[in-house]
This record gives C-alpha cells, sequence and structure tokens, in this order.
C-alpha cells in the first residue's frame, strides 16, 4: 500500500523503532506522546537475541554501547557489606551472561531512537498529545482506515494503521480492543522503584552491589561514572499472594510521596545499606516506579489497530520486554513492506512471527524469585551458601555457556531479513 498514513501512540522504544523501519517501508509516520516531552526517567534494560540484531540493523549499536553500563560485574553482599558471590560480563557481545553486554537506561535508549529518527522526513513527533477515540470504517467485509480524534491541537484524522506502543496499562490498547485498561494485563506479585543519589555511596567502585532482605526485598546498587549512584529496589510477593501488588498500587494513587513513603516503609529494617539509600530516596528527583505484569492479548490486532511492545506482549519478570519491543516493531514494518498492498495480509505476518518469540521470552526462569529474593531467613541463608559454593568453584563462569544462552547477543530467533521500498 503505498504512501501509507500511520499513527504510533507512544514515543518511548517501541514506537521510535516501529517509525524507523516503518518509514523504510515507505509510510507517512505521525507519532505522539501524552507526556510534555521524552521521558529520561526509568529502569536499567537489557537487549539480547534478536534485539541486538535489529539495532545492528538500524544501525545504532555503537550509540547503545557507548551509553551501557560502566559496571564491571555485580557483587552480591550480606548485611555486613562483605562480598560472598560475584558476576561479570563475559566480554564477548555474542554470548552474554546474566550481565548484559547492552544494558543501558531506558531514557538512554529512547534518546538514541528519538535522535535517530527526528530529523527523517517522514515522521513527525507531536508531544503533549493523546487518543481520545477511534473509529473504524468498513469497506464491505475488509477493514478500512481508522478515524481518530486527537485531544490536544492534533485534527482529527483518517489513518491506514494505528500502532499502539503506549505501555503495559495502554489507553490505546483499550480503545481499540474494546476492553478495559487492565484487561489482559497480569500481575507477577512484583514490582520496582528506580533512582538515583547525588553521592557516591560507593567511593568508584566499578562492581554493582546487589543485596537481598527477608520478604522478597532486593536492592541493586552502584556507582556512576557521574559521581552518582544509582539505584534499583524490587519487592516481591510469594506466589499467589497479591496483596503486595494491591498495597503498591494503591500507594500509586498518592502520587510521588506517597509511593516514597511505601517503599521506605517496606524497606524498614532490611539491614545493609537500606537506611541510608531510603534516606536519600525521599530526596530523589527523578524517582519512577512501577508494577512488573505480564500482558497476554488473544489476539496483536483489531483489524487496521495493532500492538507493538508492552502494549501487546509486556514481558513482566523474565527482562525480555525491551527485545521484544524492538524486534516487534521490526517485525511488524518487515511484513507490512513484504505484503506491499496488502496490508491485512502484512499485520497477519506480524501477529505469526510474533506469537513464538512471546511464548518464549515471557516464560519466567525456573526459581528466579526464589534465586532473587528469598521470603524467609532460612531460604536468605540457602540462597548464599549456594551462590557463595558456586562462586568459589567456578561453576558459573562454566554453566552461563549452556544456561546463559537464553541471554545471548545471537539471534537464535533467525530474524527475517527484508528488502525495504524505500
Amino acid at each position: 500500500m503505498p504512501n501509507l498514513k500511520v499513527l504510533i501512540v507512544g514515543a518511548s522504544i517501541a514506537g521510535p523503532t516501529a517509525a524507523y523501519w516503518l518509514s523504510k517501508a515507505g509510510a507517512d509516520i505521525t507519532v505522539i506522546e501524552r507526556f510534555p516531552s521524552l521521558r529520561s526517567n526509568g529502569q536499567n534494560v537489557d537487549i539480547r537475541t534478536s534485539g541486538v540484531t535489529v539495532i545492528r540493523k538500524m544501525p545504532m549499536e555503537t550509540a547503545v554501547r557507548a551509553k551501557t553500563s560502566q559496571m564491571e560485574g555485580i557483587n552480591f553482599v550480606l548485611a555486613d557489606g562483605s562480598t560472598y558471590a560475584c558476576i561479570k560480563p563475559t566480554g564477548n557481545p555474542e554470548q552474554q551472561s546474566l550481565v548484559s553486554e547492552y544494558e543501558i537506561l531506558r531514557g538512554d535508549l529512547s534518546q538514541i531512537l528519538f535522535d535517530l529518527t527526528k530529523d527523517n522526513k517522514s515522521i513527525k513527533y507531536v508531544f503533549g498529545e493523546q487518543v481520545m477515540s477511534m473509529r473504524q470504517q468498513i469497506d464491505g467485509k475488509v477493514n478500512g482506515p481508522i478515524i481518530v480524534e486527537i485531544a490536544n491541537g492534533l485534527a482529527t484524522a483518517e489513518y491506514d494503521l494505528v500502532v499502539a506502543c503506549d505501555g503495559a496499562t495502554s489507553r490505546t490498547r483499550a480503545m481499540g480492543l474494546g476492553r478495559g485498561s487492565r484487561d489482559y494485563v497480569y500481575p507477577s506479585n512484583c514490582w520496582a522503584a528506580f533512582f538515583s543519589i547525588n553521592e557516591d555511596l560507593f567511593a568508584g567502585n566499578a562492581m554493582g552491589h546487589a543485596y537481598s532482605a527477608v520478604g522478597g526485598r532486593f536492592i541493586a546498587a552502584g556507582s556512576d561514572p557521574s559521581g552518582i549512584t544509582k539505584v534499583v529496589l524490587m519487592g516481591l510477593s510469594p506466589p499467589g499472594d497479591h496483596s503486595a501488588s494491591v498495597s503498591f498500587c494503591d500507594a500509586m494513587k498518592r502520587g510521588d510521596d506517597g509511593l516514597k513513603q511505601f517503599v521506605a516503609s517496606h524497606y524498614e529494617g532490611a539491614g545493609w545499606k537500606t537506611e541510608e539509600i531510603m534516606k536519600c530516596m525521599l530526596n530523589s528527583t527523578d524517582f519512577y516506579a512501577n508494577e512488573i505484569v505480564q500482558v497476554k492479548t488473544p489476539s496483536l490486532c483489531n483489524g487496521r489497530f495493532v500492538l507493538v511492545g508492552d502494549a501487546g506482549y509486556a514481558a513482566g519478570f523474565t527482562g525480555a520486554g525491551t527485545t521484544l519491543a524492538i524486534t516487534g516493531a521490526y517485525l511488524l514494518a518487515g511484513e507490512i513492506n513484504k505484503h506491499a498492498g496488502n496490508l491485512e495480509a502484512g499485520i497477519k505476518g506480524y501477529e505469526e512471527q510474533m506469537r513464538p518469540m512471546i511464548a518464549k521470552l515471557q516464560r519466567e526462569p525456573p526459581l528466579i524469585r526464589t534465586i532473587l529474593a528469598p521470603q524467609t531467613a532460612w531460604g536468605l541463608w540457602v540462597r548464599n551458601r549456594i551462590f557463595a559454593f558456586v562462586a568459589w568453584t567456578r561453576i558459573l563462569e562454566f554453566a552461563q555457556k549452556y544456561f546463559a544462552s537464553a541471554f545471548a547477543s545471537s539471534d537464535k530467533f533467525g530474524l527475517p531479513e527484508y528488502e525495504w521500498v524505500a
């Protein structure tokens, strides 16, 4: 279909990636974002397997590598600060370990993608806008263009394709599928918070530090070359216990201050550097927190309305969300390009390509919760000693070559190559 007119909702990772590849398919693209500017906060994310393949095709690998985490590995520490185990990257981007060679802040990755696409004449970004309503036209038995009403200034317009890339609780998905914003969203009994501290708590140590306390409380923190400390907190509940997720969601309704108080209360008495970290968190200016969920929809499309990234298949606890988003954007554009003139076939091809990958990358690794954040003192004692034994015997270095194949950079999914029209 020549001169395809596309509306993409969301300017984080999936949105700009989809815009880049759809422009190569000859489309005219508008990207809208409900926030007034590009969001710079958020957690560290990993790019693995097919995601690495896609960023190399764009090309943006050099820019990503320049912004990746400078940590040399992770020290697992006890309450007294002593290290009982450590994990380091392999140093080989083609065979990543549990520590990724492509770990980057979500905000930095979004900025790289935005910079790559902002001057493209086929791509227009509009911030401070969101969809108010959508109405898909039907031409006989064929789904026609979608009439979209926009909230703040952009005129109501007709689009050949609408792509929702606005996150796990996507409002656009709710409109496009005629469901609620929480439909198809499955809690993982886990939440996470991210922020920086305007001082270096580790005196420039190039290793990150990870600490677990009873009750499924996990902290990861490390020095940043700029002289600050980056912190990640995770709260995990036992399987089937949704109380922590409910309490977290209730706290979110009270804004950042209420959420900070909830987090501080949750980590009270956890040990190690927790008290100091909590005091700093209360004054943090870049605090960001979210519930970790999976999104599982019966279909990735409804006529000419399509889901890409977390809006369609948030990965939850597996950490594969960024890889799925980047790969999904590439495959959607590639299949539309492949079936030029038959948009319905292109959308169908996208779903067929994505389903096996979603099923694999949404699958939670066995025992990952027990390993990361045990609930009991006994479980924590056992976990720590197993980690210490594995590190001392160097079994992990051997096992990562096999166990961590799921995290490798090599594209084991075998992404198709497309001959782009533009």
